[in-house]
């Protein structure tokens, strides 16, 4: 069912810093930053050749990502992006067997425009799964 790792998810108090400390000391190429209001996150792209680093920073309060940063003050490591060739499909299997799909269980559209859905991180090793249709 998976593909590809689509990105690892680097919550971060201060996005430009992030973007910063991946561009001048890594040398990497970071996108703009890109607001993403249904999620309530900030986002930019760290490009590697084989997959992406997504760091994301609150937006507004209400954010899911405050409270992870609450409990991790200097940021860390949020989700795991997996991508899979029908969205749908994948959410049945899964919770078929038994896992959670956060929210109300439909695909959201996510940061490359494409549908995502979370899986709760106590069914997945104790890990935040999102999953993108490729």
């Amino acid at each position: 069912m998976l593909g590809r790792l689509n990105h690892v998810a680097i919550a971060v108090p201060d996005l430009a810093r992030g973007a910063e400390v991946y561009r001048a000391m890594l040398g990497a190429r970071v996108s703009a930053p890109q607001a993403e209001p249904a999620h309530g996150v900030t986002v930019v792209f760290v490009e590697l050749p084989n997959t992406k680093i997504e760091l994301l920073e609150p937006l507004g309060d209400a954010s899911p990502i405050k409270a992870f940063l609450e409990k991790n003050p200097a940021g860390g490591i949020h989700h795991v992006c997996y991508e899979v060739a029908d969205i749908l499909e994948a959410r049945d299997r899964l919770k078929a067997q038994g896992a959670r799909v956060l929210g109300d269980g439909n695909p959201k559209t996510g940061a490359h425009g494409k549908p995502v859905l979370f899986l709760h991180p106590k069914d997945f090793c104790g890990t935040l799964v999102e999953l993108e249709q490729a």
